[in-house]
C-alpha cells in the first residue's frame, strides 16, 4: 500500500516550524502527488491561524502551484469544535477559501459558551479522575462531532479519539452517511487498531495523516500504516492511498 497525498500539515502559520513552500518541497522529495496545509483554526488560543492570514496563505499556495505542478496543493483548517451544538471556529466566508476542512478536538480551543466550556473540557478532564463522568462525557463529545458532521460539509475528523473519548460506531455511521472521513494519524496513533476496526463495520472510509509540524515529517506515514494492516484495511478504504 502506498500514501500519495498528505492532507494534515502545519506550517509557521500556527504551531509548525516550516513554511508552506518547504512543506511543499519535503513532499516532493517524499514522492507525494497531493499535500494539504491545514493550520488549526483562528479559536485555538495558543496556535489558531489568524482569520486574516488565510486569504495570503490561499495566495501563497496559488503561486506555489505555478513553481511546482507536479503536486497539487491544497489549503486546509484543522477547525475546532468549540461547542456541545457542533459549531467550529471558522467563518463561513473564511470556509470558501478552503479545499479541504478538517475537524477535530483540542484541548486549547476557546469555547463559544460556558455550558460548552465545563462539558468539553471541564468535565473531560474530570472524567480522568470520576469514572463516574466518563460515559457522560463520551455521549456529550460524540453528539457534538456528529452535529458538526450534519452541520458543516467536512472533509476530515482529525484523530477521533484523540484528544476526547468517543463512540467510534455512533461517529463512523454518521461520517459515513455524509461522506466525511475518518483520520489515522500517524502522531497521535489514533485511530487505533480497535477504533479502526469498528468504524470499518460501519461503512466508514479513512485517510492517513502525518500530522507533521517540521517539513521533514511531511509524508512520515509509518504509524499509520502500520495501524491499518493491524486492522486489515484495504487501500480501496482510504482515499489517500493506492495499491
Amino acid at each position: 500500500m502506498k500514501i500519495f497525498g498528505d492532507y494534515h500539515t502545519h506550517t509557521i502559520y500556527s504551531h509548525g516550524k516550516g513554511t508552506i513552500k518547504q512543506n511543499v518541497e519535503s513532499a516532493i522529495q517524499k514522492g507525494l502527488k497531493e499535500i494539504v496545509i491545514s493550520d488549526h483554526g483562528p479559536g485555538h488560543i495558543f496556535y489558531g491561524v489568524k482569520s486574516k492570514y488565510l486569504k495570503k496563505m490561499r495566495d501563497e499556495i496559488e503561486n506555489l502551484k505555478k513553481e511546482y505542478p507536479q503536486i497539487k496543493i491544497m489549503l486546509g483548517v484543522e477547525a475546532n469544535i468549540i461547542s456541545l451544538d457542533g459549531d467550529i471556529d471558522i467563518k463561513d466566508e473564511d470556509i470558501k477559501l478552503l479545499d479541504k476542512l478538517l475537524v477535530g478536538f483540542h484541548n486549547g480551543a476557546m469555547p463559544k459558551d460556558f455550558k460548552s466550556f465545563y462539558s468539553l473540557y471541564v468535565k473531560n478532564k474530570l472524567s480522568k479522575i470520576i469514572p463516574s463522568l466518563k460515559e457522560e462525557c463520551r455521549i456529550e463529545n460524540t453528539k457534538a462531532l456528529i452535529k458538526a458532521i450534519n452541520k458543516y460539509n467536512i472533509d476530515i475528523i482529525t484523530h477521533p479519539g484523540a484528544k476526547v473519548d468517543i463512540d467510534t460506531r455512533e461517529l463512523a455511521r454518521t461520517a459515513a452517511k455524509k461522506g466525511t472521513v475518518l483520520e489515522i494519524n500517524s502522531s497521535h496513533g489514533y485511530m487505533t487498531v480497535e477504533y479502526v476496526k469498528i468504524a470499518m463495520d460501519e461503512g466508514a472510509y479513512f485517510v492517513i495523516d502525518s500530522d507533521a509540524h517540521t517539513p521533514e515529517n511531511v509524508g512520515n506515514f509509518e504509524k499509520g500504516l502500520k495501524i491499518a494492516k493491524k486492522a486489515g484495511l484495504s487501500a480501496d478504504r482510504i482515499i489517500n492511498a493506492q495499491k
